[in-house]
């Protein structure tokens, strides 16, 4: 046998040496190539120490799940006026193995003891600060359970690992910045009405930058969490004290309630602009029907013919979304308490509809009803080198959430009860009027605007992206992909240009920083409002290089990325 192989003709050796040769190096370049690729990855969240313990999880051979959940728990420390324990949000998962998108609703609920009319007097006229400030503000927090059941459906990494450095930073404490210092004096007198949290976030002399800020029992509370796991928090130890706290003081919040949660795995609304794919939130939130609503009518225009910021061009944009915003206020709220009309929303007939009235200069008929929500969100972005990506977003609702942190356990709470509408149909005490769609109901999940999104092209995860901001959530996130999509802009440079927010009520135009002359020419009876509007987080993913970036509205942010 050793013969007859040596039989065979020296130009059969020599074809198979030269094309065996050929074939490693193509190999070898397709592996190269295909690694170089495979090896990028990158976080961008509201916090640069969150973020370094994102990047630590994907350094080690952890996925973009593993990576979302230590820097959820992370901000919870280093950023508390949104980042939380005490609150809920939205998670947007891509998984590159089966190329499925899913998302996971861990919004906070409405205690079971809640009813309409909570938040009004024997008169019918609501209280103001009552659905804020008060023990009756907080809904059912729900980080807690998303952030475990992500990690235990998609993620690799033991959830004890990814609490570590969050426990560390809570008992060692970190440097505040001066943006941070400033912040928590700027809301001394709401820490000042409850005992824990006057304590932890206020000094006599107030915070200054490079001061050390330790929450000693949150990194208990957080120890406790990773031993005993989310039952700790929903009908442990923890769970007792938060639910004891509020008896005590006349809440409704009780230890059934938070034995009861669940979180909602739930599909995410999909819509196609251009080339492209565009995944965010279904219905609780209503940030992804807002937001496909408005991709699908702006579809009708060629963008490119127009200056980028010109009058012509924002015009277009407020009346977008004036339209797509009256629609908000009408039709959105918990679909498991309301009928949501998604597919009609979403449908392209239905925006070449709006796309003809916007034409004919017609605007919409006024909704009977405005949008009330708190701004002070968090939202982070994360690939990994597997092609796994995350976009979330999560809140107490506005700064600090209601500024109550039951005894012993360092948790600050939401008042995320105000995002539903403490009277329908009435004007509150803001001057404001909320929907029936959104009215308090036990168990309910209050209206959002928080908008994750990946967009896709080719199947692949093209932009992730996100913003905090409350109502003008959506409109950043809009503006962002216009900016990249359709104005080829690199991410910098689409954070460094002006945004417009417009809600439909309100009549109010709120800008940033536009030249004078040009907002006089879009106001119209509009009042102005010269603001800081959105706060984007995003991963940009071309074919051959990653760009991750962190809005400089806030200088605490980062992104970071690697790329081999």
């Amino acid at each position: 046998m050793v013969k007859g192989i040596l039989k065979i003709s020296q130009i059969n050796i020599i074809y198979i040496l030269k094309y065996s040769v050929i074939a490693f190096f193509a190999i070898l370049l397709f592996f190269n190539s295909s690694f170089l690729k495979a090896e990028s990855y990158a976080v961008a969240s509201r916090h640069h120490l969150a973020t370094d313990i994102g990047m630590k999880v994907l350094n080690e051979g952890g996925n973009a799940i593993d990576a979302a959940v230590a820097v959820g728990f992370a901000l919870a420390v280093v950023n508390p006026s949104a980042g939380n324990l005490g609150g809920g949000g939205f998670m947007l998962i891509h998984l590159a193995e089966t190329n499925e998108t899913i998302s996971i609703d861990y919004r906070e609920r409405a205690p079971a003891k809640s009813y309409e009319k909570m938040f009004q007097d024997n008169s019918g006229k609501v209280i103001k600060g009552l659905s804020l400030n008060s023990i009756l503000a907080s809904g059912v927090p729900g980080t807690i359970s998303g952030m475990f059941y992500a990690s235990e459906k998609y993620g690799t990494v033991n959830i004890k690992e990814l609490i570590n450095p969050s426990i560390e930073l809570a008992r060692k404490g970190f440097l505040l910045s001066d943006f941070q210092a400033k912040n928590l004096n700027k809301y001394k007198k709401k820490f000042s009405k409850n005992k824990e949290a006057k304590k932890i976030f206020t000094r006599p002399n107030g915070f200054s930058e490079g001061d050390n800020l330790v929450q000693t029992n949150l990194g208990n509370t957080l120890r406790k969490i990773s031993i005993n796991g989310k039952d700790e928090f929903y009908s442990g130890g923890t769970a007792k004290k938060i639910s004891d706290f509020f008896q005590r003081n006349k809440g409704i919040l009780s230890l059934k309630d938070l034995n009861e949660y669940k979180i909602r795995v739930i599909k995410p609304v999909c819509g196609k602009y251009r080339d492209y794919k565009i995944c965010s939130m279904a219905p609780p939130s209503s940030g992804g029907i807002a937001l496909i609503q408005m991709l699908n009518i702006l579809e009708n225009f060629d963008l490119n013919k127009f200056d980028h910021n010109s009058e012509e061009y924002l015009r277009l944009l407020i009346a977008t979304m004036d339209y797509a915003y009256k629609d908000r206020a009408m039709y959105l709220g918990d679909p498991d308490f309301f009928e949501v009309p998604q597919d009609l929303l979403i449908s392209k007939n239905y925006a070449n509809k709006i796309y003809q009235q916007i034409q004919e200069k017609k605007p919409p008929t006024k909704a009977d009803v405005n949008i009330i929500e708190g701004e002070e969100t968090t939202h982070f972005s994360i690939i990994d080198k597997w092609g796994n990506a995350v976009s979330n977003t999560y809140t107490l609702n506005t700064a600090y959430g209601s500024g109550i942190i039951p005894s012993g356990t360092g948790i600050l709470m939401n008042n995320e009860m105000d995002d539903f509408s403490s009277k329908p149909g009435y004007p509150n005490a803001y001057g404001l009027v909320g929907s029936k769609a959104n009215k308090i109901e036990p168990k309910k999940t209050p209206l959002s605007s928080m908008s994750p999104v990946i967009v896709f092209q080719n199947n692949k995860p093209f932009l992730i992206t996100g913003s905090p901001g409350g109502s003008t959530i959506i409109t950043s996130v809009l503006q962002e992909i216009l900016n990249v999509l359709d104005f080829q802009m690199s991410l910098e440079e689409s954070s460094k240009k002006s945004r417009v927010h417009f809600q439909h009520l309100p009549d109010i135009l709120f800008h940033e920083n536009l030249k004078n002359n040009l907002v006089q020419s879009l106001k119209t009876n509009k009042k102005l409002i010269n603001r800081k509007l959105g706060e984007i987080h995003s991963i940009l993913l071309k074919k051959d290089s990653l760009e991750a970036f962190s809005d400089k509205r806030r200088p605490d942010g980062k992104a970071s990325s690697f790329q081999k």
